[in-house]
This record gives C-alpha cells, sequence and structure tokens, in this order.
C-alpha cells in the first residue's frame, strides 16, 4: 500500500504545459483513469461539476484518477484547436499518467460532453484502454471513427437534454452494441445536459458501474441493460 495523495500537476506539452490535478491510489496496481472535460469555448473546465463528480467517482473505487483542464483554459497555455489540440493534449496527458502508475491494472477513459468527443477518439488510438464511461456524448459529431467499438464501457445520457438528444444517443448505442454486447446505456429521467440536481442519482450509477466493473483483478461482470431502468445503476446477472 500507498500513502494516497491529491495534488496539482503541471505536465510539459506541444502547446507549453497542461494543468491538471491527480489522486494517487494508495492500492499497489490500482487501476488508472483520466476525465477530460467539456467545451472550452462554452465554459469547460476540469472543475465542471459533471467532470468533478466522475473524478470523485474514479477516487472513490480506489483509482489513480488524473483531470486536466486542456490548452487554453485555467493556466494551460494556448488556444482552442478544434479538437485536434485537445486531443494531442489527451494523449500526453495519458503518457503522463501511465508513466505514473506503470504498475497500473488497467487503464480508463472518460470524458463529458466534448470530452466524451475526445475520450472516444483517444480509444481507438490507445490499445492499452481497456473501458471507457462518457455522459451526454455529443453525437452531433463526426464518430465514425469508432469502429469496430474496441472497449467495453458505459454511456449515462439525460432524458431532458436539450444539447444531445437522449434518442439519439441511444440510436449511437444501438450502434455500438451491435458490435460488442458488453457496452452500458443508462439513462437518468428529467436529467438534462448537465445533470442538474441529479448528480446523486449519477454518482450511484457510476459507484455501481466500478464496483462491479474496476477491481484491481478487473474481472469484468455482464450487467443488465435496461433502458427503462432510468435511475438506478445495472444490477448483476
Amino acid at each position: 500500500m500507498y500513502p494516497a495523495t491529491m495534488r496539482d500537476i503541471v505536465i510539459n506539452s506541444s502547446s507549453g504545459r497542461l494543468e491538471g490535478r491527480y489522486y494517487q491510489s494508495e492500492e499497489r496496481g490500482a487501476p488508472i483513469a483520466m476525465v477530460l472535460h467539456p467545451h472550452p469555448l462554452h465554459g469547460g473546465t476540469m472543475n465542471n461539476k459533471v467532470v468533478y463528480r466522475i473524478f470523485q467517482a474514479f477516487v472513490r473505487n480506489k483509482f489513480s484518477v488524473l483531470r486536466f483542464n486542456f490548452r487554453g483554459v485555467g493556466k494551460s497555455t494556448g488556444c482552442f484547436d478544434h479538437g485536434v489540440g485537445e486531443l494531442i493534449d489527451a494523449a500526453t496527458a495519458m503518457d503522463w499518467l501511465e508513466g505514473n502508475c506503470p504498475e497500473a491494472s488497467s487503464c480508463w477513459i472518460a470524458g463529458f460532453s466534448f470530452g466524451a468527443w475526445i475520450a472516444l477518439q483517444l480509444l481507438m488510438r490507445r490499445p492499452e484502454a481497456s473501458r471507457f464511461v462518457i455522459a451526454a456524448p455529443p453525437v452531433q459529431y463526426d464518430l465514425t471513427f469508432l469502429s469496430p467499438c474496441p472497449t467495453p464501457g458505459l454511456i449515462i445520457q439525460g432524458t431532458d437534454d436539450t444539447v444531445v438528444s437522449e434518442d439519439k444517443v441511444y440510436k449511437f448505442y444501438e450502434k455500438l452494441e451491435k458490435q460488442r454486447s458488453d457496452l452500458e446505456y443508462q439513462v437518468i429521467d428529467k436529467a438534462d445536459h448537465f445533470f442538474t440536481n441529479k448528480l446523486d442519482e449519477f454518482d450511484e450509477l457510476l459507484d455501481n458501474y466500478l464496483q462491479a466493473n474496476g477491481s484491481i483483478e478487473d474481472q469484468p461482470r455482464r450487467m443488465k441493460k435496461d433502458r427503462r431502468k432510468r435511475q438506478h445503476g445495472a444490477v448483476d446477472e
């Protein structure tokens, strides 16, 4: 066991430096995770409430986890690069995380909204990635690169999201499920894009999924997929 630590970090990058927040698990061989924030031009930062909740869920479940600001956000240098530079930022941050956790048992990538889009692109480029967690993915973006989907994962969506239609996100999930059967889709009733007043339910879904799939042994257990099960996490079969 190691002493658990939470600290601010700076990562050298192609744009100069990236500002981040890192939690080091006390567990030897703990899985690692990285959480990506929403659109920089619409107020997205690593301190976004949804990003923070995802980060804390990984902390509670004994992951070593990193969140950071994309270029041009907060103390990160550079400027918005329409997803191209942000993907480079994510890859650079993942390199840093893996370098600090060489004994990690598994590698997870997570993101919210714009961050989900970057997370899925990174997933296709990192064969060591074992799972993903995304919330309110921007399915209006081009996601055709996700073929085939390389890992299991969890998609969380709100029914009242006016930025990303729940029906369109569900169709996206159905398309991915044809490629593999170990994906989870969970919907939170009456939740908007930012899961306002629904973050406790959001936490419950995350905890249930991480507890079922995030142990050091990382032995995946299939969970029931039920689109109508809107407010509770999946249950083991």
